[in-house]
């Protein structure tokens, strides 16, 4: 049964599947190729673009969606599993797509549920449709995504989308630059990975060392929710100031939301790409929904 759980179980070959889906739809949009699903919309945590989005691609397409955002509209909050929660939902609907605070939830997911699941975000660790419609985004703006210079700046070890989006550029020939705060660093599995595909990377704590050299710049909130006692005083915030050595074609992404990291003035800037970046999620799950419900384009 196809599932789209982690970065991690994609080949190059895959992704570029899904974003040439993605730009068929997006060149030829279709309206009635789920018209005879029922998807789920299980959102165990917080969320607005990845909610919202998955809901209007189904939506486009033609399915009916169910589901809730809120784990205390559930029966968990009675003291039910999350295994049988996740069991029972699943054989009400086509598909399930899930948010869950707990890492492997969304693999356990795809072993009880019996039906398709994607996974929109397992705790800190992975977030593979946004990884997707970064990518998408990415070739857009660049008309490639071999050779790029991809500067990863903010929460590197909590979020989620840094460490699907890593594993993602580390197919792509991406040369990668970190930079973050003490504590909060790229997780070391992650960098074993790189080491052993070759990809060259390297650390850093500012963000003016590397400015003159990128494409790209992605930044991320400070994980909250996820630091438990961490304590960060040094994380840092872009300025328009910071700019004045950017190459002119720099593209600054973010998947939102943002706090301080990311002041609005930077918004009026040709380099702003986080809303256009969010507004591709919608042409993007819509692919992941087709291909993870096994529905091709010209049915």
């Amino acid at each position: 049964m196809p599932h789209l759980i982690s970065i991690h179980d994609l080949s190059k070959t895959d992704l570029l599947a899904y974003l040439d889906l993605a730009q068929t739809l997006q060149n030829h949009p279709q309206t009635d190729l789920l018209k005879k699903k029922l998807i789920t919309l299980a959102f165990f945590e917080p969320s607005t673009r990845t909610r919202l989005s998955f809901e209007a691609a189904a939506l486009k397409l033609g399915a009916r969606v169910m589901g809730f955002a809120d784990a205390n509209a559930t029966s968990i909050a009675k003291g039910e599993s999350l295994s049988d929660t996740l069991k029972v939902m699943g054989s009400y609907s086509d598909a399930m797509i899930i948010r869950h605070p707990q890492e492997g939830s969304a693999r356990l997911a795809s072993e009880v549920a019996g039906v398709p699941i994607i996974n929109a975000g397992d705790g800190a660790n992975q977030h593979p449709s946004q990884t997707l419609l970064d990518l998408f985004t990415i070739r857009q703006a660049f008309g490639k995504l071999e050779g790029l210079h991809l500067a990863l700046m903010g929460d590197l070890k909590y979020s989620r989308t840094i460490h699907s989006l890593v594993e993602a550029a580390s197919l792509f020939d991406m040369r990668l630059y970190f930079i973050a705060a003490e504590g909060l660093m790229l997780p070391a599995a992650l960098t074993e990975l790189l080491k052993r595909r070759g990809v060259k990377f390297s650390f850093h704590r500012e963000l003016p060392e590397v400015m003159p050299k990128i494409d790209i710049l992605y930044l991320t909130r400070l994980q909250k929710e996820r630091l438990g006692q961490d304590v960060i005083s040094d994380y840092q915030s872009l300025s328009l100031d910071m700019l004045k050595d950017a190459k002119p074609s720099l593209k600054i992404m973010h998947p939102l939301p943002r706090q301080n990291e990311l002041p609005p003035e930077i918004d009026h800037t040709q380099h702003a790409l986080y809303f256009e970046q969010a507004k591709n999620g919608v042409v993007v799950r819509q692919a992941i929904l087709l291909k993870t419900l096994g529905v091709s384009h010209d049915e």
